[in-house]
């Protein structure tokens, strides 16, 4: 079974519709695929419409953006959770609402020095979409500042430069928590991703844990080898689920569908974990 649990579109910052996220994990030749864009649900029912019409097994899901105290971002990954439990959706659209303000202030800082405007941002930004710093990237790319979303991320657009303004996201544990209240089943998304910027410790690890983390994204190609070998002894050590996931966005990212699976067994954990009220669409 090759199984790939982390894929965007353009409901959030992905490159491709739904339909066509799914259609090319068909292609790719997978057997299952999750949809899961930043704090939303809204590419769901085109997804499963597509997975149905392709003959591949769906898992919906989301990403949840969350924040430590310290500023440390964290993204959590709910699978199967109640796309209408009101306080999982109370937060993940107060995150989208303080994604647009901060888009909007970054765009009039960084306008003030490159050639961009809020006008051209949102033509880079789907009906219903959740706005975010690469559609300010996507048109820094049109615009000639910039080669690409990695350029981009890299200098004007990081968290270190002049440009970078903070957002609302939820603390991780408090989201773990309310994941779990949804029925849904939390795995934190590359944890060890350093080449993204700072990265938790143990301590907040533990934490997540003990609120009801239930997986690890263990697989990723921004995990460091020893963040690897790290993460895989906590797994052992709490029992948590291992996945592997591409993080696929399309264009958007280098990242190709596939290039990190989850087992069979690690799906199954998850299924037997969900609250039941958002299957695996087969």
């Amino acid at each position: 079974m090759q199984i790939d649990l982390h894929t965007h579109s353009t409901a959030s910052d992905g490159t491709q519709p739904p339909a066509d996220v799914i259609r090319c994990a068909a292609e790719a030749g997978l057997d299952v695929v999750a949809l899961t864009d930043h704090d939303t649900t809204v590419g769901w029912p085109e997804a499963a419409e597509a997975a149905e019409r392709h003959g591949i097994a769906l898992v919906r899901g989301t990403e949840v953006s969350c924040q430590t105290e310290t500023g440390i971002s964290v993204h959590l990954l709910s699978y199967l959770q109640d796309p209408d439990h009101e306080g999982l959706n109370e937060v993940m659209e107060r995150a989208r609402t303080s994604r647009l303000t901060r888009a909007r202030r970054m765009t009039e800082l960084i306008g003030q020095d490159h050639p961009i405007t809020w006008e051209m941002v949102q033509e880079h930004v789907a009906d219903g979409a959740t706005v975010g710093r690469p559609h300010l990237a996507d048109t820094l790319v049109t615009a000639g500042v910039v080669a690409d979303r990695t350029e981009a991320f890299d200098t004007i657009l990081h968290p270190r430069s002049g440009y970078y303004v903070r957002h609302y996201a939820p603390d991780p544990v408090t989201a773990v928590r309310l994941v779990r209240a949804a029925g849904g089943v939390p795995v934190m998304a590359h944890p060890m991703a350093a080449v993204r910027g700072r990265v938790v410790g143990t301590e907040v690890l533990k934490a997540m844990i003990d609120a009801g983390l239930a997986g690890l994204e263990i697989a990723h190609r921004d995990n460091s080898e020893a963040g690897r070998a790290q993460l895989s002894e906590l797994a052992a050590q709490h029992d948590l689920i291992v996945t592997g996931s591409s993080d696929y966005h399309g264009a958007g990212k280098p990242n190709q569908l596939g290039e990190n699976l989850t087992s069979i067994h690690s799906l199954r954990r998850i299924e037997s974990e969900a609250g039941g009220a958002t299957p695996v669409l087969r």
